[in-house]
């Protein structure tokens, strides 16, 4: 298992190594690493390269560091997407291979308060109805999503969300499509109300997503808080020169 000696730096050599050895499973998922001593002694490195190459894993949420436990290697995510490309829950877990499913939690219809008159640009006439769902991947909850829309842009009502995503909920009576929305990822180590949802504990975090989508008109259609475990899911932007 030892290293072999090349040109590049150590520790370097080290993490391409452990990360051959995750790939092939020489260490599975969620199973602690051997202890620094025993790892170092292995590999043929100093425990001082060795605590180089696991802090950049760290970093690369490869691996995981639980003080006074051990380290263990993180599970990979089931769900990647580019955060450029505009798709439903339902769509991220279909291409995953598997079956998307919805628990509804809360549906309530309310007058418009300050905050969403401004978001969404309405009257004190228009109604805004509010859905609080968690959305599963073949039953497991992986999603709580809070979404928010004018009750006259769901024409056929919340019971279409059975079957359909929010998005096809909208885009039905063919008068809106969804054409971009604007995105703030914004992490967090543990949610009192989400994080039990989601059957999180406290070393798993979350990642929320506030969205406000607009149709092609430019109005603002859907305003979305969805906190997504960050154990499940991945996001990813590809970014060009200017």
């Amino acid at each position: 298992m030892m290293v072999k000696t090349d040109q590049r730096h150590l520790y370097v050599q080290v993490i391409e190594r452990l990360k051959q050895d995750i790939e092939s499973g020489v260490f599975k998922e969620n199973e602690r690493f051997p202890s620094e001593f025993d790892l170092a002694r292995s590999l043929g490195v100093s425990r001082a390269t060795l605590r180089e190459a696991l802090r950049v894993l760290e970093e690369d949420k490869v691996i995981v560091r639980k003080h006074g436990v051990g380290t263990f290697v993180n599970p990979k995510p089931l769900f990647s997407s580019g955060i450029e490309h505009l798709s439903s829950v339902s769509s991220m877990i279909r291409d995953a291979g598997m079956e998307p499913g919805t628990i509804f939690m809360d549906v309530s219809e309310t007058e418009p308060c300050d905050e969403n008159a401004a978001r969404f640009d309405c009257s004190d006439e228009d109604r805004i109805t509010t859905i609080k769902r968690v959305r599963t991947a073949d039953g497991e909850p992986v999603v709580y999503c809070i979404d928010q829309v004018l009750s006259k842009n769901l024409p056929l009502g919340v019971e279409r969300l059975v079957s359909d995503s929010l998005f096809d909920a909208i885009e039905k009576s063919g008068e809106i499509r969804i054409d971009q929305a604007v995105t703030h990822i914004e992490p967090v180590g543990y949610d009192d109300v989400a994080s039990p949802i989601l059957r999180c504990g406290v070393d798993v975090p979350l990642l929320v997503l506030l969205q406000q989508h607009y149709s092609e008109e430019g109005e603002m259609v859907l305003y979305s808080k969805n906190y997504f475990r960050a154990d499940k899911f991945s996001f990813h932007v590809v970014r060009k020169r200017v």
